[in-house]
Formats: structure tokens, sequence, C-alpha cells
């Protein structure tokens, strides 16, 4: 009787256990809401052959569930030059191509604050913004002080963060590998801009680890040959960073660069403008 009631308790506790997993689990999609040039390696990328081109384009992360749970991995931008864009589709439309609406985003893990990564974050009016707090510090303060390096940011994104803040939906990360969601996991070190952050998915999966390094690298080009962007605030830190990344993942594939349209051959097309990154 003993060994049954013990038996039963096992299988009771795996299934638990089993369902906490998968309730952590995301389904994660890249959204391409801009398009970009072909341009000269050397632009974006330090060292780079002279001879190679790499092809730019806008993409924004959607982290979709199995608990129910949408968050976004950056906000875009908003276009709001006269000139028509025709690559340019406004990033909450984006979702609606995965039939996931504005309102229906619960968090925004802001990896930095160039604007075509924050430019976009009143379109979402329901969901937390996570963000390190030495990269929000430096974004409102000293970046626009004398000798502060204001490069890719724009004053009224730090208004709109620090409205964001008064609502009381900013939520501030201190520090490397850092849980901030259950199964989604933090990182810095990179220094694209003072302490932007990279972000693991499914950090508890075996077979299933996915790394959207948004700007920590910016082309698969700079991952394959490790080096550093042209905009980074230190170069050596932006390479080792590259580096610690290849150890947090069973897939290299699973490690997503910011900005190269590669990303949507590489893997299965959902939607227009839409890929399906891992299992």
């Amino acid at each position: 009787m003993i060994k049954k009631f013990t038996l039963a308790f096992i299988l009771f506790l795996t299934a638990i256990i089993s369902n906490c997993q998968n309730g952590n689990e995301y389904h994660v999609f890249a959204l391409k809401y801009d398009d970009g040039p072909k341009i000269p390696a050397q632009q974006g990328i330090v060292g780079a052959n002279p001879k190679d081109s790499v092809r730019i384009c806008f993409m924004v992360w959607l982290l979709k569930g199995e608990n129910g749970r949408n968050i976004l991995v950056d906000a875009g931008y908003l276009d709001t030059t006269k000139t028509e864009n025709k690559g340019y589709v406004r990033p909450d439309l984006m979702l609606k191509r995965l039939n996931v609406s504005a309102s229906d985003i619960n968090d925004i893990i802001l990896t930095h604050p160039h604007y075509d990564h924050i430019g976009g974050i009143n379109l979402f009016p329901n969901a937390k913004v996570w963000m390190q707090k030495d990269d929000f510090d430096y974004f409102v303060g000293e970046a626009w002080q004398e000798k502060g390096v204001s490069e890719g940011f724009q004053k009224n994104d730090v208004r709109n963060i620090i409205e964001i803040n008064l609502q009381g939906r900013l939520k501030l990360v201190k520090g490397d590998s850092i849980e901030i969601i259950p199964g989604i996991r933090v990182f810095i070190g990179s220094k694209h801009t003072f302490e932007n952050q990279y972000v693991l998915v499914n950090s508890n999966s075996k077979t299933n680890k996915i790394l959207i390094a948004s700007d920590a690298i910016w082309f698969y080009y700079n991952y394959n040959k490790l080096l550093p962007a042209t905009l980074c605030m230190d170069p050596k830190a932006y390479v080792g960073a590259m580096k610690r990344m290849k150890t947090l993942v069973t897939n290299p594939d699973f490690i997503i660069p910011g900005h190269d349209d590669l990303v949507f051959t590489k893997f299965p097309n959902v939607a227009e403008g839409v890929v399906k990154i891992g299992n």
C-alpha cells in the first residue's frame, strides 16, 4: 500500500513539474517591421573585408508563452517621416499577423535604448518594461552631459521612459544572468550601449534555448568572425560577449542577431515578415 502511494505521489509530482516547465516555455517569433539596404560590411563591422556586404533590417521578437503570456523583446520605432517608406510596418500592426494585439503584450524586455528599439514603446500601454538600471541611468542622465555618448538616442524616448517609470510600469534590472521572468534570463557585458542586455529564452530547456542577442550581435558576420560592431563603447567586451553566448545555447543556430536580414531566410516563414525560431 505504501509503495503504491509512493509511486502515485512520484507520478503526481512529475506531472506537476512537467506542467510548470511547459508553462515557462515560449514560442519565439522574429518580426521584420522595416527593410534596410545592403551596405558595405565595414560600415557596421570593425575589421570587415572591404569587399563584403551585409543587408540590414529592423526587427522585434515576440515570445508567445504556453501560459498565455505575450512578451516583446524591444519595441521598434515609429516612422514619423513624411517620406513614404514602403518597407515599414508599425510594430503593433506586425503583431496582428500573429493574432496578437498591442493590448495583449504583458511585458517588453528592452535590450537598450537606441531609437529603433525603444521608439515604439508607447504602442503597448499595458506592458511592464524591463531595462537594465545602469543603462537607464546613463540614458536619462550622463549620455546628455559633456563627453556623454548619445549617438542613437532621442530625447523624446527619454521623456517616454521616464513617464513609464512614473506610471509604475518600469522594472529596473541590476546585474548579469538574472531570471527576470520564469524561463527568461538576461545577460550583460557587451557594452553596445552603457549596459545593454541580451535575452536567453527557455533558459531551463535542454534542447530549445534561444538567445536573442539584439544589438549585442548586429550581423551573423560579427558572430562568425568575432568582430565588434562599429557602434559600441568597448570593442573587446563586445567580442567577449559573443564568445560567451556560444556557451549559453546547445544549438548555435538559435543565437539571433539584431539587424541581419538573413534571419528571415534561415527560419520557417509563418506570415509575411514573420519567422518562427526554435522547436
